[in-house]
């Protein structure tokens, strides 16, 4: 089972082109093997899944699947609001050699729960891949219910679901509920230190994008039953998460990145640069955390 600290990881873009930079990518993945990140998530929402042609999201997986190169798993970003397309992207993602797939729920669409019941269950079918179901209701405007992933954790490469509610109640809910082979991952890094303690196996992070040692050593403690040390270290991290959030993710983790020197200041539109309102301030938690 995958567990631990996993990093959603941002795509860099060269600044003038907005094309992939493929060196601060490679380069990235290498600092996160050194930095004992446990996996990486290659195209989610920080991959700017959203703005990334099904070419690129596919070229991406494999180039991110090709660096690791079995030294960590890697976790594809595979979801999709049209079920034939995520089906497609999950299909290259096991060519490309990836571990497992994250499927975010089908967004703008606002299917019942039956429609993402068989939305996850056709694709489960289609290609033979461990897949890990995505609920982040907050950017979708579609949440899957705690009994439509009790339905779904009975089908065999159903293996989790990250959980971005930040609801520790769900989260316990799902716990108690799915059977003790699912896995429960936090997808809020907030509440990510609580989850763990209460069973979860991991948090899909996007402050592991600027410190992957901390969150590792935090997700370990947190995994070991370690309360006071987990608590310890998400104190530390607090401001950083904070920072990472005053705008959409991935606008200020991607802002942090560029000033921490990893890769080239560049965003696809829709989304755009961080705002000059937060600069200073997002610097100085970076000072503070001695990341700059």
């Amino acid at each position: 089972m995958i567990s631990g600290s996993i990093v959603a990881l941002v795509t860099p873009l060269h600044s003038d082109s907005l094309e992939v930079d493929w060196d601060a990518l490679k380069r990235l993945v290498e600092w996160h093997i050194e930095q004992c990140t446990s996996s990486i998530v290659a195209v989610g929402t920080t991959g700017e899944s959203a703005t990334l042609s099904v070419t690129e999201r596919s070229a991406v997986i494999r180039f991110v699947v090709e660096v690791a190169a079995q030294r960590i798993p890697v976790i594809a970003g595979t979801g999709a609001n049209s079920t034939r397309e995520a089906i497609e992207l999950t299909r290259g993602a096991k060519e490309a050699g990836a571990d497992a797939c994250l499927l975010v729920t089908p967004y703008y669409n606002k299917p019942t729960q039956e429609g993402l019941y068989q939305h996850y269950k056709a694709i489960a079918e289609a290609v033979s891949i461990d897949q890990i179901l995505y609920n982040v209701p907050g950017r979708t405007a579609c949440d899957m219910l705690p009994e439509t992933v009790l339905r779904l954790s009975a089908i065999d490469n159903i293996i989790g679901i990250k959980e971005a509610t930040g609801d520790l109640q769900r989260g316990a809910q799902l716990i108690k509920q799915c059977p003790a082979d699912f896995a429960i991952y936090s997808g809020d890094d907030h509440t990510a230190r609580e989850l763990m303690l209460m069973g979860g196996k991991g948090d899909i992070s996007v402050t592991a994008n600027v410190t992957p040692k901390l969150m590792a050593e935090l997700c370990a403690a947190a995994l070991a039953g370690d309360a006071e040390t987990a608590g310890h270290i998400d104190g530390v991290l607090k401001p950083i998460h904070d920072a990472m959030f005053v705008e959409a993710n991935p606008i200020p983790v991607k802002w942090a990145l560029t000033e921490m020197g990893m890769m080239q200041s560049a965003i696809r539109l829709p989304m755009t640069n961080l705002s000059t309102e937060y600069q200073a301030d997002v610097r100085q938690v970076l000072k503070g955390a001695k990341l700059i």
